[in-house]
């Protein structure tokens, strides 16, 4: 019994190595542009590479391909700055909770997920985790734009936040 199980053991060791092997994750930096309110910046970038390989092994949509880069900017953000971000590259006023460049950069709202915490009942650190699915998904393809695709990746998102909550 004991050897069955080192064996299954040894062959889901090399499946995550195969995994890995065939899809290495790109390096993700978390930075903190913000200063009004506290993040933890570690805890992020840790829960960013787990997320990031769950993101992978859903099946990839449009021509966008979070494998095929090498790094991902995260950068936590004000109102302030978001709003200027969200009128310069789509046009539109105020500030949003995430976007997303397919180049590799995330922008995160640390105010407006501070403030959508509070209104869902969840703690700061797990909006930040929602968000950052979110832009790891848009890098890995998916899109929003009309309400089928947001469904999509609505439940992509929570099934990915479901299965990095379990991890740890």
């Amino acid at each position: 019994m004991n050897d069955q199980k080192h064996a299954l053991g040894r062959n889901a060791d090399r499946a995550d190595w195969y995994f890995q092997m065939r899809c290495p994750l790109p390096r993700i930096s978390v930075r903190n542009l913000q200063r009004k309110i506290p993040v933890n910046v570690c805890e992020l970038e840790a829960f960013a590479a787990g997320a990031a390989q769950r993101c992978l092994q859903l099946r990839k949509r449009k021509r966008s391909d979070l494998r095929k880069l090498r790094e991902v900017f995260v950068w936590l953000v004000s109102d302030r700055r978001m709003a200027l971000l969200h009128r310069q590259f789509l046009g539109k006023t105020g500030p949003t909770d995430v976007l997303t460049f397919q180049h590799g950069e995330i922008f995160i709202s640390v105010q407006t997920a501070r403030r959508h915490a509070r209104a869902f009942g969840n703690s700061l650190i797990r909006e930040l985790e929602l968000y950052m699915i979110h832009g790891l998904l848009h890098l890995h393809g998916f899109d929003d734009q009309t309400s089928g695709e947001a469904c999509k990746m609505g439940a992509a998102q929570e099934k990915v936040l479901r299965i990095c909550s379990r991890d740890r």
